[in-house]
């Protein structure tokens, strides 16, 4: 760590894009660490040497890598003034430069990293250069050799292959960092995917979590103004979730359950006999990634109604049952060609799922109803039970594009004016702010805010307008407000008043929004009108001065 110490940063960063980087780069490095010692596919006594060394090695790429990231934006961007054209430009190359840095390490080191990677591009607040990067890690995990999942399903499930298969495809059909799925016929001629853990995982997670502290507080020397002890807590939590998949098992019952009268979602059946902690086995599900759009309009399908049920889906889950699906990456949500309405989704891979605190769930839906109608009291209020005091007037920016003191209309985004005054106000803040910002949010918020950026994320590339994800929260959040946790946690099950009278709200919430905006639309028009009668009046009064300039 003496080499670290040599590149001393100031205590106050240049500017906020600045500390987002640092953000972005040390969280990175510090939440990829926790892999440092992991070794998936040894496991045996005669490999301890090997493992230990190969330990060695994975800790020293990160810190070579942190090493560098840190000098080259201190050396890079040293004495240029945080809003000249030059320092954009450079930022904009060491954010790039950065980025390819710990995308290598991560594909170096494999794992836990490409995990951690992955974990990272959903954050709101990198540089895009940084999500851009790591989010290609969707699709670089390694498949482990079959003989090692061999062993692995033979130790757990007690028997040979042949006892339980008709047939066993050794080929994974996906592999991911923990794991990997193979398609299998059981001998009732069921078929089935199997998720098989690779070996090792779960025998070093104390290790990796000692390496994870140790490299926390090895940066916030550092950099004394960072903390991220909130990121590398909720990547512990997730990792040891997924760890366990009769978990996720339970997870994946409880989802169909909350679903059971929703004909637009499947949720793969768990096949409990063949499920252990190491081994999952469940239906096999046919279908396209979600935001696969060649696939969609193949088979005629619309991108912006698949999208549309997508957001709603989760936005069920968010507001109304409070139990969310932590990782909707594209990988996990498949598109079926079958259906009511000629499509399904099909859910996949429930290992990180969230329950919500009660008293979070109404107050997120409270916050969404007065970021609908641009409540900034309401908004304020609610920012200080979630902890984040005068941080709150972010909120309508990270979630709904615009500004409290917005005039633009729902799903429009921002003015110019508005921009450039935002602009300004992020100028002012330091990187003490955002990390006391991002720090303050209660474990919930960040699980929604994570699982909200990757479903926004997959509607874009589906082409759908903003407006029918943020409709979709608005519609969600009003029937959460009227929706009382019961043993049966299926909320179109209620009555037909209570149905009624959370329809009667919502219709209430868009009459309010829509008459907003045709106000708001008729001041426009009136400006314009003003505007185009007053340089009428203009035009014809210097017409009228040269003439008689010229008599």
């Amino acid at each position: 760590m003496e080499i670290l110490r040599k590149f001393k940063i100031p205590g106050r960063s240049k500017s906020p894009i600045f500390a987002f980087t640092v953000t972005a780069g040390l969280a990175l490095t510090a939440v990829t660490g926790s892999a440092a010692a992991v070794s998936i596919f040894r496991d045996s006594p005669s490999n301890k040497i090997a493992t230990a060394v190969e330990g060695v090695v994975r800790s020293s790429r990160a810190i070579y890598s942190i090493t560098l990231t840190v000098a080259d934006y201190k050396y890079t961007l040293r004495r240029l003034p945080a809003d000249s054209d030059e320092y954009l430009q450079r930022l904009t190359e060491v954010h790039s430069r950065s980025a390819k840095r710990i995308l290598k390490l991560c594909e170096s080191n494999k794992g836990f990293y490409v995990k951690a990677g992955q974990f990272v591009a959903t954050l709101k607040l990198v540089p895009k250069e940084y999500s851009l990067a790591l989010s290609s890690l969707q699709d670089k995990a390694v498949p482990c050799n079959f003989q090692e999942i061999k062993q692995v399903l033979t130790s757990n499930l007690g028997q040979n292959l042949t006892e339980i298969y008709l047939s066993f495809d050794e080929e994974p059909i996906a592999a991911a960092s923990i794991a990997q799925v193979h398609h299998a016929v059981l001998k009732n001629h069921q078929e089935v995917a199997v998720k098989v853990q690779y070996p090792g995982l779960k025998q070093n997670m104390m290790l990796d979590t000692m390496i994870m502290s140790f490299l926390s507080k090895s940066v916030a020397k550092i950099f004394p103004e960072y903390r991220f002890d909130w990121l590398v807590y909720e990547f512990v939590k997730s990792i040891s979730q997924e760890l366990d998949f009769l978990q996720e098992a339970k997870n994946s019952e409880r989802t169909a359950k909350n679903f059971k009268h929703n004909k637009m979602i499947t949720i793969p059946t768990v096949f409990s006999e063949f499920t252990t902690t190491q081994v999952l086995t469940m239906q096999f599900c046919k279908g396209f990634k979600v935001d696969d759009v060649e696939s969609l309009k193949r088979t005629n399908l619309s991108p912006e109604k698949v999208a549309k049920v997508l957001v709603e889906v989760f936005a069920e889950m968010i507001f109304v049952h409070g139990f969310i699906h932590g990782d909707p990456h594209p990988g996990n949500i498949l598109v079926s060609p079958e259906g009511q309405n000629g499509f399904s989704l099909v859910l996949l891979d429930h290992g990180n799922c969230k329950t919500l605190d009660e008293a979070f769930r109404r107050d997120f839906c409270r916050l969404w109803e007065a970021l609908i109608l641009l409540d900034s009291n309401k908004i304020q209020e609610l920012g200080k039970q979630f902890g984040v005091g005068k941080y709150a007037k972010f909120f309508p920016v990270i979630f709904t594009g615009r500004t409290s003191e917005s005039k633009s209309g729902l799903g429009k985004g921002m003015s110019i004016q508005e921009r450039q005054k935002l602009k300004q106000e992020l100028k002012l803040l330091r990187l003490e702010d955002v990390t006391t910002f991002m720090g303050s949010l209660p474990p919930d918020f960040l699980t929604v805010l994570r699982t909200d950026g990757l479903i926004r994320s997959i509607t874009l590339k589906l082409g759908a307008p903003q407006r029918v994800r943020l409709l979709a929260y608005a519609k969600y959040a009003v029937y959460g407000l009227g929706y009382k946790p019961t043993s049966e946690p299926d909320f179109v099950e209620k009555s037909v008043i209570s149905r009624s009278v959370m329809l009667m709200s919502y219709l209430r919430l868009r009459l309010i929004l829509e008459l907003m905006e045709l106000f708001q639309g008729m001041k426009k028009l009136k400006h314009t009108i003003y505007g185009f009668y007053g340089q009428l009046v203009g035009g014809i009064t210097n017409s009228v001065k040269r003439i008689t300039c010229s008599v």
